[in-house]
């Protein structure tokens, strides 16, 4: 299966990286060596598909849950993309603390555009971000990362109100209304704000497309995939929804 394109030494993990742009297949065939030095080049993002960057993120995400993740030189790939940056997918995730969206996928510098917003919800400044990282720069996956026990979320159920936090959580409060759940619903339910937070990235998904042409057109002709996930800090695994 390896021919004179595979120029990659397995005996080195260095020279294979299973993120990003390691899963792209070359033009004329075979995997390109990709150094974890070295950022993601347009080569290697062009040639992905939206689903094969899909699964280059949740495949970071096990390596992360396995403690096997790749050897980042941040400095190396700080030098090697100061020139230009290629990232294959935008993600919008929380600020918490607790869910830095790089490292849970084990992406290195230049992998990945990331807005962070308490409760991961869009608006009008996020949108354009994302419509400057997908129609201009070129990612090919929008991501929306929420996760298990989430603040905001709490925040939301319980009708927090302070200063410009309030209409943030106001956002987020259509997401209490529409989820379905049988049992306390109540912020002290970890159970029912974790539901909250699936139904508001739910929610933010459709909001994105609602409210940005530019995206909901670069969706329709498969140029983008939007996907949902969860992060769940408790054991450090992303899920599909």
């Amino acid at each position: 299966m390896c021919e004179k394109n595979c120029s990659f030494d397995l005996s080195k993990r260095h020279l294979l990286k299973l993120s990003a742009g390691a899963v792209a297949f070359a033009a004329v065939g075979g995997l390109p060596s990709v150094s974890y030095a070295a950022s993601l080049t347009k080569e290697e993002r062009d040639a992905m598909t939206p689903d094969q960057v899909i699964k280059s993120l949740l495949d970071g995400n096990q390596r992360f849950i396995k403690g096997e993740g790749v050897e980042h030189d941040y400095l190396a790939q700080q030098r090697t993309s100061q020139q230009g940056q290629y990232p294959s997918a935008v993600i919008l995730s929380c600020i918490d603390s607790r869910a830095p969206a790089e490292i849970v996928l084990d992406a290195g510098i230049g992998e990945l555009f990331n807005s962070r917003v308490a409760g991961n919800v869009s608006n009008s400044d996020i949108l354009g971000s994302m419509e400057f990282a997908t129609a201009v720069a070129g990612a090919k996956v929008i991501m929306v990362m929420g996760h298990t026990k989430c603040g905001a979320v709490q925040g939301a159920i319980a009708n927090v109100e302070m200063g410009n936090l309030t209409s943030l959580l106001d956002k987020i409060k259509p997401a209490v209304g529409k989820t379905k759940f049988d049992g306390e619903r109540t912020p002290e339910n970890y159970a029912f704000v974790d539901a909250v937070a699936k139904t508001n990235v739910q929610l933010t998904l459709d909001e994105i497309r609602k409210n940005s042409e530019t995206i909901r057109d670069l969706e329709t002709k498969g140029t983008i995939k939007l996907v949902g996930v969860m992060y769940d800090i408790s054991n450090g695994k992303v899920e599909l929804l």
